[in-house]
C-alpha cells in the first residue's frame, strides 16, 4: 500500500472511531475517499493542511428537543437535528428531512453528500443537512403546524439567508416550508426570503423548483448517453419511487421521448408496459393519497408487482435507462445483476446514495454509465440556490428561463464530471470525476480561508 493510501485508509478509520454506529456516513466517506489517491498525490498540500480530517467533521451540529401538542390534546416529543457542514464556499445549504427514520448518523451522510454536491453545482453555497424523527404521515395540518412551529422555535437561531438556509427533502414540502417560513418570520421580525427554499410560488418561491431534482437527473443522464451516442428518445426506463423526484423524472423522460415502463413506493412496483400515466400516477400519489396498487386498477394492461422494488420490472422487458430516485440503498448488487442482464446502459442516482456500493461495482464494471447522486441529482439545490438569487434581488424569473437556467448548470456539471475523470486518467468514471472536482474546489476554498 503506497504512503498516499496508508493515510487515507488511516483517516477513514478516525472517522469510524470517532462516528461508532453511523454505517451511512461511513459509507459516503468511504465513497468519496477511494477516488482520491492521485489528488493527493498530485496536491501534497492537501495533506500537509489535514484537509481530509477536517473534511470529514461538521462545522456544527445541533440537537434539540421539539414539543409539540397533538388534536387530542396530548404532548408529543420529537427530536431535531441541524448539521451545518461546510461553509468554504457559502452559507449551509440543504434540505430538512421529516421522516421516523432520521438519526443523527443519517443527517450527517446527507450534510457529507450536499457539500460536494453543492460544489459541483458551481453556484456559492456550503453544505448542511437537518430534519427530524417526526412522521407526518396520518397527521392532521393544524399538528403538522404545530411541530414545524415548534422545530423552528427552536431552530431559527441557527439560521439566515447568509448564514444557513434549509429547503425541503422526504416529508417536507411546500405546506411544511410554509409553516416554518410563518414561524421564522414571526419570531425574528424579519420577512427574510432567502432563509427557506421551496416556497409557494406567490411568497417568494421559484418557478421549476418542484420540478428541478427530476428534471435535473434526467438531464444528467441524457448528457451521459451523448457521451456514446445514444439518447432517451426511444429508450425504455425504470424509476423508482413515486414521489416528487420520481414524478417529474418520470415526466421528463417521456418528454424527451423515452418510455418509463415501471415505477414504485414502499408497497410494491407497477409495470406498464405502454409508459407509466404520469398524471394518473400524481393523482394516486399526491390527491388521493393512496398506494400505488390502484395504477393498475384504472390501466387494465398495467401489473402491480407487490413488496418487491421497481428492477424486479427487469424480469420481464428490456431496459435502457435505471434511475434510482426513493431512498438511499434501495439498488442492491442483485438488482444490478437484473439490470445488466436487460441490457441497461446508464443509470443515475435521482435519490441520495440509492446504489449500496457492491451495486455500484457491478455496474462499473459491466461498463454501464453510472452517475453518482452528488452529480445526478444536484439539480434541486441549484434550483434553490436560484431561488436565493431571485430572493436578494426581490425578483421572479419566467418558467422557461429557470428550466434553461437549471439545463445549462446540469450540463456544466456533467461537463465538469466528465472532464475532471479524464484528466486523472478515468475517462467516463463519473464516480470519481464527480468526488475529485468536488472536493479540490472545496478543500481549495478551506486552504484559502485558513485553519477555521
Amino acid at each position: 500500500m503506497s504512503p498516499t493510501n496508508r493515510r487515507i485508509s488511516s483517516v477513514f478509520q478516525q472517522v469510524i472511531d470517532r462516528n461508532p454506529g453511523e454505517a451511512e456516513f461511513h459509507q459516503a466517506v468511504k465513497e468519496v475517499f477511494d477516488s482520491l489517491g492521485p489528488v493527493l498525490t498530485k496536491f501534497p498540500e492537501y495533506t500537509d493542511e489535514s484537509i481530509l480530517e477536517r473534511i470529514c467533521e461538521p462545522e456544527r451540529q445541533i440537537i434539540f428537543r421539539i414539543p409539540w401538542s397533538d388534536d387530542q390534546g396530548k404532548v408529543q416529543i420529537n427530536r431535531g437535528f441541524r448539521v451545518q457542514f461546510n461553509s468554504a464556499l457559502g452559507p449551509y445549504k440543504g434540505g430538512l428531512r421529516f421522516h421516523p427514520s432520521v438519526l443523527a448518523g443519517t443527517v450527517k451522510f446527507l450534510g457529507f453528500e450536499q457539500v460536494f454536491k453543492n460544489a459541483l453545482t458551481g453556484l456559492p453555497i456550503g453544505g448542511g443537512k437537518g430534519g427530524s424523527d417526526f412522521d407526518p404521515k396520518g397527521r392532521s395540518d393544524a399538528e403538522i403546524m404545530r411541530f414545524c412551529q415548534s422545530f423552528m422555535t427552536e431552530a431559527y437561531r441557527h439560521l439566515g439567508d447568509r448564514v444557513d438556509v434549509p429547503a425541503g427533502d422526504i416529508g417536507v414540502g411546500r405546506r411544511e416550508i410554509g409553516y416554518l417560513f410563518g414561524q421564522y418570520k414571526r419570531i425574528s421580525n424579519r420577512y427574510e426570503s432567502g432563509v427557506l427554499t421551496g416556497k409557494g410560488i406567490t411568497w417568494g418561491g421559484s418557478l421549476v423548483r418542484t420540478e428541478a431534482t427530476g428534471y435535473g437527473t434526467v438531464y444528467f443522464t441524457e448528457h451521459m448517453l451523448h457521451t456514446r451516442g445514444r439518447s432517451l428518445d426511444g429508450a425504455k426506463a425504470l424509476i423508482s419511487g413515486s414521489g416528487n423526484v420520481a414524478l417529474y423524472a418520470i415526466e421528463k423522460t417521456q418528454e424527451l421521448g423515452g418510455t418509463v415502463v415501471g415505477a414504485s413506493d414502499s408497497s410494491g412496483s407497477v409495470y406498464d408496459p405502454q409508459g407509466i400515466d404520469t398524471d394518473l400516477l400524481r393523482e394516486i400519489k399526491e390527491v388521493r393519497r393512496e398506494r400505488i396498487a390502484q395504477y393498475v386498477e384504472a390501466r387494465s394492461q398495467a401489473e402491480f408487482i407487490p413488496d418487491r422494488r421497481v428492477w424486479a420490472v427487469a424480469e420481464k422487458t428490456a431496459v435502457d435507462v435505471a434511475l434510482p430516485c426513493a431512498t438511499q440503498n434501495e439498488l442492491t448488487a442483485e438488482d444490478a445483476e437484473l439490470l445488466i442482464r436487460a441490457g441497461v446502459a446508464a443509470v443515475a442516482e435521482g435519490a441520495n446514495m440509492p446504489a449500496t456500493p457492491e451495486a455500484i461495482r457491478r455496474l462499473r464494471e459491466a461498463e454501464v454509465l453510472f452517475g453518482p447522486g452528488k452529480a445526478a441529482n444536484a439539480g434541486g439545490v441549484a434550483t434553490s440556490a436560484l431561488e436565493m438569487q431571485q430572493n436578494a434581488t426581490r425578483d421572479t424569473w419566467s418558467f422557461e428561463y429557470t428550466e434553461q437556467r437549471l439545463a445549462e448548470i446540469m450540463e456544466n456539471v456533467h461537463a465538469r464530471c466528465a472532464a475532471t475523470a479524464e484528466e486523472y486518467g478515468m475517462p467516463g468514471d463519473y464516480v470519481s470525476g464527480a468526488n475529485i472536482a468536488g472536493f479540490t474546489q472545496v478543500a481549495d476554498a478551506m486552504i484559502a480561508q485558513g485553519v477555521i
